[in-house]
């Protein structure tokens, strides 16, 4: 196992610096000068002229790459170019406001998947023990429902239910001013998304493990069923269900904009929007930079976690 992670690390260097490569060269290929966003109204040939010195953008594309990628490695990010929370601009270190950003996303991330999982996984197991029974088809109705239903939609049934009818729960997501109990809506109207999905997975896999010849080996050995299912069945029809475990948690790293925005939760997504249309560009440099290198470490997990259930990976 030791050999296989090894060579996992290995090979995600040339991934890293691809990344690297690409988070950088992605503020060319934006529409717009960055310079003129910078200076506003005070925009003039010579203005923007020093500007572009003290920033270093008159240097060769190369050095520019060599100068930024030190700093990265030295943990600096760069300054943001616009002020956030309606301060004025006074040069906020882009690491800083991505650290204040990043326990929200974290949590709301991790929260979102292990209700999803605990949900999903046994339900998945329990439509495909019962296919076609009623049981089958109320859970198939329900993960499609899970599925198609819209998250903003069903965040903000929640928040009327459960914060303004009742007044149970905030309906302000920030843990940080709300304690732990603000996280317990936006992790319900994204975790049931996500288990839908999962859940169907699960049952089709599950469905298509069952059929395999040493499942009905282990049966004609008089093998208690839950024996069948839960120890030999589940651990190969999991594999695929990882994968997709692992595309939503890079999804959910930065895709649950409209979550955050709905539940008022500071979060790594919202960030990135809001720089965005700001044109703030180190900071979207920075966003798309840890979001990415979060979602390659989401992969090498999947790929441990791969070789935990089949050993057989481990030889490639």
């Amino acid at each position: 196992m030791q050999r296989f992670i090894l060579r996992r690390l290995v090979l995600l260097v040339p991934v890293l610096i691809g990344i690297t490569i690409l988070v950088f060269g992605m503020i060319y290929m934006i529409p717009g000068d960055p310079v003129v966003v910078i200076l506003g109204s005070d925009y003039t040939p010579e203005n923007a002229e020093l500007l572009r010195e003290e920033l270093g953008l008159n240097r060769p594309v190369i050095a520019q790459y060599a100068s930024w990628l030190g700093n990265v490695l030295h943990g600096d990010l760069g300054y943001s170019i616009f002020p956030f929370g309606g301060v004025k601009y006074s040069g906020q270190p882009v690491g800083k406001l991505i650290l204040s950003r990043l326990p929200t996303t974290l949590s709301l991330t991790i929260g979102t998947m292990i209700l999803a999982v605990l949900l999903a996984i046994p339900l998945g197991v329990l439509s495909a023990t019962r296919r076609n029974s009623i049981v089958d088809n109320v859970l198939r109705i329900v993960s499609m429902l899970g599925i198609s239903m819209p998250v903003f939609w069903f965040g903000l049934l929640l928040i009327l239910v459960f914060a303004v009818k009742l007044g149970w729960l905030p309906s302000n997501g920030n843990f940080f001013n709300s304690g732990p109990k603000a996280l317990i809506l936006p992790i319900v109207a994204l975790g049931i998304a996500q288990a839908g999905l999962i859940t169907r997975m699960t049952r089709s896999t599950m469905l298509e493990v069952l059929g395999e010849d040493y499942i009905r080996t282990a049966r004609a050995k008089g093998l208690r069923e839950s024996v069948v299912y839960y120890r030999h069945a589940l651990r190969n029809a999991l594999i695929p269900v990882v994968t997709v475990i692992g595309l939503q948690v890079g999804a959910l790293l930065g895709g649950a904009v409209l979550t955050e925005t709905i539940f008022s939760m500071p979060g790594l997504g919202r960030l990135l929007v809001e720089s965005v249309f700001r044109r703030d560009y180190p900071v979207i440099q920075g966003c798309v930079l840890v979001i990415t290198l979060l979602f390659v470490f989401t992969n090498l997990v999947v790929d441990i976690l791969y070789a935990i259930l089949d050993p057989r990976v481990r030889l490639v």
